[in-house]
């Protein structure tokens, strides 16, 4: 097995009713999708609702989700922000509390060039010097990494290893695998077919949650 294959659920953020980080909810998430033999987490995504916590609650989340794991996983730390700056720090966060790779949203809100968003990604990845997932959700960010556009980013970030591809799209998700990248399906519903076109695995929050299904139809796949 490649260190980043396989089911690699979107965890949610647990909060209390005093509207803080559920620590001990968040460790028992972690520890019960552990036990169920997922490969890796992918914190603060989408799932994670990372965009509705502030940059200190997103740190913590991560360390949180980092410590519990006890090096059992592989950790895929979101740290997409609305600036540069911003992302930079949590990722730089990151590394500091051990995680195996992070992954980022390219700028939103404001559209940006093909070349102000390579730079973000190689300002954001020179943070941590981690491996770099981008996140591809166009749904929310409006803007599709497509092939063309990855390839510029392949030129500039050398930390680049690979994707969560949250498009209908399955052929930019095959044509992502031969360029060699680990292409995450965001969807996993679509994990088996999207394995067959080269998809390491999956990336979804339905997988926190029920992790046993899809980490039955890896092993069987």
């Amino acid at each position: 097995m490649s260190q980043f294959e396989g089911i690699v659920p979107a965890i949610p953020t647990p909060m209390d009713a005093q509207g803080q980080v559920a620590e001990d909810a968040l460790r028992k998430v972690v520890e019960f999708n552990i036990t169920a033999g997922v490969h890796g987490f992918w914190v603060a995504g989408g799932t994670g609702e990372s965009v509705m916590l502030d940059d200190e609650e997103n740190m913590r989340v991560a360390e949180i989700v980092v410590d519990q794991g006890q090096g059992r996983v592989n950790n895929i730390i979101h740290v997409g922000a609305t600036t540069t700056a911003r992302a930079a720090r949590m990722a730089e966060n990151a590394a500091k509390v051990g995680a195996e790779a992070i992954c980022c949203v390219p700028p939103f809100f404001y559209r940006r060039s093909d070349e102000e968003i390579v730079e973000h990604y190689r300002v954001v990845a020179a943070a941590a010097d981690l491996p770099l997932f981008a996140y591809n959700l166009p749904s929310a960010t409006n803007v599709e990494i497509d092939p063309p556009l990855m390839q510029k980013i392949m030129d500039g970030v050398p930390q680049l290893a690979g994707l969560k591809h949250s498009v209908a799209n399955l052929s930019n998700l095959r044509a992502f695998a031969r360029m060699g990248l680990a292409a995450f399906t965001g969807s996993c519903h679509w994990m088996l077919p999207a394995m067959t076109l080269g998809a390491v695995g999956a990336v979804d929050g339905p997988p926190s949650v029920a992790p046993e299904l899809w980490v039955a139809i890896w092993e069987a796949y």
